[in-house]
């Protein structure tokens, strides 16, 4: 069998794919690498305005507006993770909007994390003598003005919650932002043609578009899935697809927002719900999580026998979908590939757009999400679900008896919680060396460096090898989980000293945070501990790794660690290695200015050594 996976339920359904003769993504993959453009790989290429395309070669040095490889190079970097920083303020949107639905008492979602709520308030310096409604409704207000916030003013949201050492360095480098909305208006205009062709002065921007993203998107929104979905908990879930059940009614929330997953399963918890299925030949509803969304829903809701756990991550969802065992594929923003409506044909499924970004081709059922209609929406979606139940009910199916366990659901409260609610634990076994550092695994996944998944658990094996925490979020959160590294079994994977620590704490090597999302709560956890220890972000022994980006949203992310100082490990090697100057400027010169830079490599044990050097020569430098 052709392993195009790490995972064995996707071979075997990679198989089947092949033998129905439908496109895949591999088969895909396979067909764009005859034909790969040098020049656009090195990133010395630019299709911007009717002049080109044009390419940097050994006999034109410059494009036709006279950008030289620098430029053109970085300019191209910076306009692509727009996207990034964009998507992630999208979903803030979203999540303001509906948390003042909520207070209003518009939605199906109530508010369950009041503490959150009310410790999130007085740092925003909003009084909590009112009602629970009044509170989230002048927090939402307050996130809404500074979403909008012009970047001609420093955002109160990361003068609030970034680390006082960054801040002093974000506005000595004239990179403190305002508000993501205006940066990314400001960025994206910078990268037109014949306006801002320095390659240092839109690394600066890249740099400060993301900060604006990572506090007023990424933080904002996770914290009020909090409030509204409850603050995740350490428990136990399923991943893979053996999770799926051919004689239940399946549902498969895919995307990046929770929102209409989380209302289909507070609907498909109710006993006539339950019942209408049932009344169809079912033996009831059952939701499965996919990518993000998946994430989001799994941090924060244990399995029952109505939620039973996620599928896996982005590049499943097409072999998802041909075990012919999903009435409903509900596609929100973000990573909903162009084929959905092939396999929906092929294998009797149901695929709606649920996002008014989304739209696939060949897909017709297209719904909004409005926060105020999310219940009839979700209604509507479970009866969709039923009647394509009606029709595949005794059809052929293919799921692969596959699972595995993981403990899920860490955040900066539950590692305090388990910690006995404080930070000390942590700090002295890494001052003892027990655990050397810690690395944020924050990745999507790739077929560009091998297998679906291949090099992210290699990479993570490596590093609790070597007594260095993993901390997980993203796609690549999926390829750990399903790979059976969140386990608390796992531990006899580690290094003698992070295995004694797991074994006291009742924790897995590797912590799952979530999803790419949480790149912000993540930044919350570090600044944390660099506030315990009196010393500035780039200063401790901590690294991040994306060992298979990519899209947008992974590359914003990168950018971001790199300004917060952190040492930052990316594969593929990315498409800027056209332009040598920029190289310099990102794996040695920012170090001088932000304390951060990017390193590459595609190697597993190459990449752990890396970062082990690092995480050595910080430890060294704080004398411990």
């Amino acid at each position: 069998m052709e392993k195009v996976s790490l995972h064995e339920s996707v071979n075997i359904l990679h198989e089947k794919v092949k033998k129905d003769g439908i496109t895949s993504v591999f088969e895909r993959f396979e067909a764009q690498e005859k034909t790969r453009c040098s020049y656009c790989k090195q990133g010395i290429s630019c299709q911007l305005c009717s002049q080109g395309p044009c390419r940097i070669t050994k006999h034109a040095d410059r494009g036709v507006c006279g950008i030289d490889a620098n430029g053109m190079v970085m300019r191209k970097m910076v306009h692509l993770n727009i996207f990034g920083a964009a998507a992630y303020s999208y979903h803030a949107k979203e999540a303001i909007k509906t948390l003042k639905a909520t207070a209003e008492g518009k939605t199906p979602f109530k508010i369950k994390n009041v503490d959150d709520l009310n410790s999130t308030a007085k740092a925003c310096g909003i009084a909590t003598n009112g009602n629970v409604a009044d509170t989230a409704i002048k927090l939402a207000d307050f996130f809404w003005s500074e979403f909008h916030r012009d970047s001609d003013e420093e955002s109160k949201v990361v003068e609030i919650f970034a680390p006082e050492s960054r801040k002093k360095l974000w506005r000595q480098l004239g990179i403190f932002p305002g508000g993501p909305l205006h940066e990314t208006i400001d960025t994206e205009s910078r990268c037109m043609t014949n306006i801002d062709s320095d390659y240092v002065s839109l690394a600066k921007m890249a740099m400060r578009m993301s900060i604006s993203m990572a506090y007023c998107s990424q933080v904002v929104l996770e914290i009020i899935h909090d409030i509204l979905f409850g603050m995740p908990e350490p428990h136990e879930t399923m991943m893979d697809l053996g999770i799926l059940d051919k004689d239940y009614v399946n549902i498969v929330p895919n995307g990046h927002e929770p929102f209409v997953g989380v209302a289909m399963l507070e609907l498909a918890k109710r006993p006539e719900v339950q019942q209408m299925a049932k009344d169809a030949g079912a033996k009831g509803i059952r939701i499965a999580g996919s990518i993000e969304t998946g994430q989001e829903m799994i941090q924060r809701f244990p399995t029952d026998d109505v939620f039973v756990g996620m599928t896996g991550n982005w590049l499943n969802q097409e072999y998802v979908m041909a075990t012919g065992a999903v009435d409903l594929f509900a596609c929100d923003m973000n990573c909903s590939v162009p084929t959905l409506s092939l396999y929906e044909q092929k294998y009797n499924s149901t695929v709606a757009n649920v996002s008014k970004l989304v739209r696939l081709p060949g897909i017709n059922r297209n719904y909004e999400y409005i926060p105020e209609k999310v219940e009839s929406l979700a209604m509507e979606l479970i009866k969709l679900a039923i009647e394509n139940f009606k029709k595949r009910k005794g059809k052929d199916t293919l799921i692969p008896n596959k699972t595995q366990k993981a403990i899920v659901g860490f955040s900066i409260g539950s590692v305090l919680k388990a910690l006995g609610g404080t930070l000390n634990p942590l700090l002295d076994v890494i001052k003892n060396g027990s655990i050397k550092g810690v690395t944020a695994l924050v990745s999507c996944t790739t077929l560009t460096n091998g297998p679906q998944d291949a090099v992210t658990v290699a990479v993570a094996k490596e590093l609790i090898k070597r007594d260095i925490l993993v901390l997980s979020a993203g796609c690549g959160n999926g390829a750990l989980q399903v790979a059976g590294l969140q386990t608390t079994e796992a531990a006899s994977m580690a290094g003698a000293g992070l295995k004694a620590v797991c074994n006291a704490l009742g924790i897995p090597p590797v912590l799952s945070f979530g999803t790419c999302t949480d790149t912000g709560r993540l930044a919350n956890l570090v600044t944390a501990v660099a506030n315990a220890l009196g010393v500035d972000t780039k200063d401790l022994p901590v690294a991040v790794t994306a060992p298979e980006y990519m899209e947008q949203k992974a590359t914003i992310d990168a950018i971001f660690a790199v300004a917060f100082g952190l040492y930052t490990h990316v594969s593929p090697v990315p498409a800027v290695t056209g332009a040598p100057d920029v190289v310099k400027l990102l794996t040695e010169d920012v170090e001088n200015i932000t304390g951060g830079k990017v390193a590459v490599g595609d190697d597993p044990v190459q990449i752990a050594d890396g970062i082990e050097q690092h995480i050595m020569k910080k430890r060294k430098a704080l004398g411990i």
